[in-house]
C-alpha cells in the first residue's frame, strides 16, 4: 500500500515507466558508443587524409619575420593556429602554435609538394628539377620513372648483399673461430670475392647518390633531397577529389604494410596489428581446450559439495582480478620461474642469456589465457547446463558411456556457449595493455615472430602490440596533430580487428547452433 500510494501508479503503468527509463538509459549508452566510434573515425581519418600546403609569411612571437610552406591546424580556441612546417632551418619539418593575429598573409601554395620519406619524416617544398647522372636534369613529370629506376638500384644492392656478401662474411667469420690462416687459398679465394662484390656495391651505392631531388622553400632556399629516400611526392595543394581519394588508399595500404617510424609517430603498423592477431591466435588455443575440460569437471563430475561452491565462486571472482595482477604473475611464474627452469634443461649453453627466461609472445599468450580462463569457464558451464537431461539419459540408455555422451552429446550441444566464452575472452585479450607490457609486448620489435628461419614460430621473441602502440603513441603526440591522427587510426583498427575477430566467432556459434540445436 505504501508502495502504491508513494508513486500513485497502477502495474501497467509502473511497467510502461520502468520500460521507458530501460530505453532511455539504452539510447543514451547507444549514442555515447556512436559518438566515441564517430570521434575515433574522423580523427583517425585525419592521418591518411591529405593536408593542402599554404605559404605563409607572420610575425613570430620574438618578433621576427618568416615565411615558410606548411600545413595549418586551427586550435580548439579559434584564436591560435598551429603551423607544420619545412624550412631551410627544419628541412625535415617543425610545428610551432601562434595566434591568428601574427599572420600576416597565407595563400595556398599550389606549386609544393608533400615528399614522404622512407624513414617517415616529409619535406614540405616547391620541387625544382630532378638531377640525373650523366644526362641534362629532368622533368618533374619524370618523377615517378626515376624513383622506380632508383628502386632497382637499391634492390641490385640489396640482392648483392643477401646472397653474396653476406654469406662470404659468414664463411669468414668462421675460419676466424677455427683459426684458419690469413694465407690459406679458400681464405684468399672468399677475401677477392668479398672485395670484388663490395666494389660492385659501392659503385651501385655511388651512382645511386647522383640521383637527388633539388627543391625549394618559401624563402628560395635550395635544398637537395636524395631519391633512394623518397617513397612518394604529392603535389597535395591541387589534387582533385577523386586524387585525393587515391591517396588516401594509397596512405591506408602503407599504414597496414609498414613498420612504425620516427618514435611511433608515422609509418605503419604491420607488426603491431601481426602481434596482435598472433597473440589472440596462440591465446585462444591455449584457453578455449582448458577451460572446456574445467567447466565439465565442474558441471559433469565434481561433487555437489561446499568445496565445488567455492571453486565455483573462486572462479568468478577471478574475473574481476585487476590485469596488472595477472602481468605481475606472468612475470614471476611464467618468465621467470617456468622459463628459466627450461633455459637450465635445455638452453643451458646460452646461459646466461635467456632464451625462455625473458619476455616473449608465448609467455604472453599463456597470460591471457590465464586472464581470460574464468570467462570461458563460466560461459561454458552456462551452456552445458543448458543441455537437456533427457538428451544425456538417451544417450546412456543406448550404451553410451558417460565419456562418450559428453564427447558426441553433450559439447556439440553446449558448442554455442563454448563460442560465447570464447567471444568474450577474444574481446577483452585483444584489448590489453597493461600485463603484456610484462611479459612480451615491446614498443619496437626489430623482427616479426614468425619468419623463414627454423622453426619459424619464434615463441621466445618479443612482440608489437596495437594496445602498446596506442598507450606509446599517447605520449609521444600530446603537441602533434600528425601523430595523434595515427593513434587515432592505431585505436580504430584494434576496434576493427577485434570485430572481425568476434565475428567469425560469432558465424561459427551460428553455425553450430544451427547445426546442434536446430530442432
Amino acid at each position: 500500500m505504501v508502495y502504491r500510494s508513494l508513486f500513485g501508479l497502477s502495474v501497467s503503468q509502473r511497467q510502461s515507466l520502468v520500460i521507458s527509463l530501460t530505453a532511455f538509459f539504452t539510447s543514451l549508452l547507444l549514442i555515447a558508443l556512436v559518438s566515441v566510434l564517430i570521434l575515433i573515425s574522423i580523427r583517425g581519418s585525419a592521418y591518411f587524409w591529405p593536408e593542402p600546403i599554404y605559404k605563409v609569411t607572420g610575425v613570430g612571437h620574438d618578433g621576427s619575420e618568416f615565411s615558410v610552406l606548411t600545413n595549418v591546424f586551427e586550435e580548439a580556441s579559434h584564436h591560435d593556429i598551429t603551423l607544420k612546417y619545412s624550412d631551410s632551418n627544419h628541412p625535415y619539418g617543425y610545428q610551432k602554435q601562434l595566434e591568428k593575429r601574427h599572420i600576416t598573409h597565407s595563400e595556398l601554395a599550389l606549386n609544393s609538394a608533400e615528399i614522404k620519406l622512407f624513414d617517415g619524416r616529409r619535406i614540405l617544398a616547391i620541387p625544382q628539377y630532378i638531377v640525373v647522372p650523366d644526362t641534362v636534369p629532368q622533368s618533374l613529370s619524370e618523377i615517378d620513372k626515376i624513383i622506380e629506376d632508383v628502386a632497382l638500384l637499391t634492390q641490385q644492392i640489396e640482392l648483392l648483399n643477401t646472397r653474396h656478401l653476406a654469406p662470404i662474411h659468414e664463411a669468414l667469420s668462421e675460419f676466424d673461430k677455427r683459426n684458419v690462416d690469413v694465407d690459406a687459398p679458400a681464405r684468399e679465394k672468399l677475401v677477392v670475392a668479398f672485395k670484388a662484390y663490395q666494389q660492385r656495391v659501392e659503385t651501385l651505392e655511388a651512382r645511386r647518390a647522383q640521383y637527388m631531388l633539388l627543391v625549394e622553400f618559401a624563402d628560395k632556399t635550395p635544398f637537395a633531397v636524395p631519391i633512394a629516400s623518397i617513397q612518394d611526392v604529392d603535389f597535395v595543394s591541387r589534387l582533385s577529389l577523386f586524387e585525393k581519394w587515391q591517396v588516401v588508399f594509397s596512405e591506408i595500404a602503407v599504414f597496414l604494410t609498414d613498420s612504425p617510424k620516427q618514435a611511433n609517430t608515422s609509418g605503419g603498423v604491420f607488426p603491431a596489428l601481426f602481434g596482435t592477431v598472433l597473440m589472440v591466435f596462440l591465446m585462444t588455443i591455449i584457453v578455449t581446450p582448458f577451460g572446456v575440460l574445467a567447466a565439465i569437471y565442474l558441471s559433469e563430475y565434481a561433487p555437489n559439495t561446499a568445496l565445488t561452491t567455492v571453486i565455483r565462486v573462486s572462479v568468478s571472482n577471478m574475473a574481476g582480478v585487476p590485469s596488472i595482477v595477472y602481468g605481475v604473475f606472468g612475470l614471476g611464474f611464467f618468465v621467470y620461474t617456468l622459463g628459466g627452469s627450461i633455459d637450465e634443461l635445455l638452453f643451458s649453453d646460452s646461459l646466461p642469456a635467456p632464451t625462455m627466461g625473458s619476455p616473449g609472445v608465448f609467455w604472453a599468450a599463456l597470460t591471457m589465457a590465464i586472464l581470460t580462463l574464468p570467462v570461458v569457464i563460466v560461459a561454458t558451464e552456462e551452456g552445458l547446463r543448458r543441455v537437456p537431461e533427457g538428451l544425456k539419459a538417451g544417450s546412456y540408455a543406448l550404451g553410451a558411456t558417460k565419456m562418450e555422451t559428453i564427447i558426441r552429446t553433450v559439447i556439440p550441444i553446449a558448442s554455442p556457449g563454448i563460442m560465447t566464452g570464447v567471444i568474450l575472452a577474444i574481446a577483452r585479450a585483444a584489448g590489453e595493455v597493461a600485463p603484456l607490457m610484462l611479459v612480451g609486448a615491446v614498443k619496437f620489435a626489430p623482427t616479426l615472430p614468425i619468419d623463414g628461419e627454423f622453426p619459424y614460430l619464434h615463441l621466445d621473441r618479443q612482440f608489437m602490440h596495437l594496445g602498446v602502440l596506442i598507450y606509446d603513441g599517447a605520449f609521444h603526440s600530446q603537441t602533434d596533430g600528425k601523430s595523434a591522427s595515427m593513434m587515432f587510426a592505431s585505436c580504430l583498427l584494434l576496434l576493427v580487428v577485434v570485430f572481425v575477430l568476434n565475428i567469425l566467432a560469432v558465424l561459427l556459434r551460428a553455425r553450430l547452433r544451427k547445426r546442434y540445436l536446430k530442432g
